[in-house]
C-alpha cells in the first residue's frame, strides 16, 4: 500500500516537526551518497536545523571550497567578497609562516638540517650559543637569589 501525499507546510506540533526534520536530514544525507556512489556525482550538502546545529555531507575527493568556486563560475553568483577574499589570504599567510616557523624549530633542534648549507649552520649555532648562554646566566641568577 502506498503512501498518500501530504501538504507541504510547516508542521505546528514541536515534537512532530523535530522527528519529520531528523527522518528527512537523515534521507537526504543518504540520497546524497547514493547519487554520489551511483552517478559519480560531486555532492556537497550542508544542512542547519532550526537548533543551529549543522550537518554536512561531502562526497569523497570532494574540496567543499573548489566546490563553492565552481559554483560561483557556473552560476554566476558570487559567494566570496573581497572582505573574505584577504582573510583567506590572510589564513594562507599565516599557514605558511606557520610552517617555515615549525620548519626553523625542527633546524633549531638538530633535526633535518641536511638540506642547510655552511652558512645557515653556523647562523643556527650562533643563535643556539646565545641563547644556551641566556639561560645560564637567568639559572646562575636564580641559584644566588635562593
Amino acid at each position: 500500500m502506498g503512501r498518500g501525499k501530504i501538504e507541504i507546510k510547516r508542521i505546528e506540533n514541536t515534537s512532530n516537526r523535530q522527528v519529520t526534520y531528523s527522518k528527512r536530514k537523515n534521507g537526504i544525507i543518504k540520497k546524497a551518497k547514493e547519487i554520489t556512489v551511483l552517478c559519480d556525482a560531486n555532492v556537497s550538502l550542508v544542512i542547519y536545523g532550526s537548533s543551529g546545529k549543522m550537518y554536512e555531507y561531502c562526497s569523497p575527493k570532494t574540496n567543499l571550497i573548489d566546490m563553492l568556486d565552481r559554483y560561483q563560475r557556473l552560476s554566476g553568483n558570487k559567494l566570496w567578497d573581497a572582505k573574505h577574499e584577504n582573510l583567506q589570504n590572510e589564513i594562507d599567510r599565516i599557514k605558511k609562516e606557520n610552517e617555515s616557523m615549525q620548519i626553523e624549530l625542527r633546524h633549531l633542534k638538530g633535526e633535518d638540517i641536511t638540506s642547510l648549507n655552511y652558512e645557515e649552520l653556523i647562523a643556527y649555532e650562533d643563535a643556539l650559543e646565545n641563547g644556551l648562554t641566556n639561560i645560564r646566566e637567568k639559572k646562575a641568577s636564580l641559584f644566588f637569589i635562593n
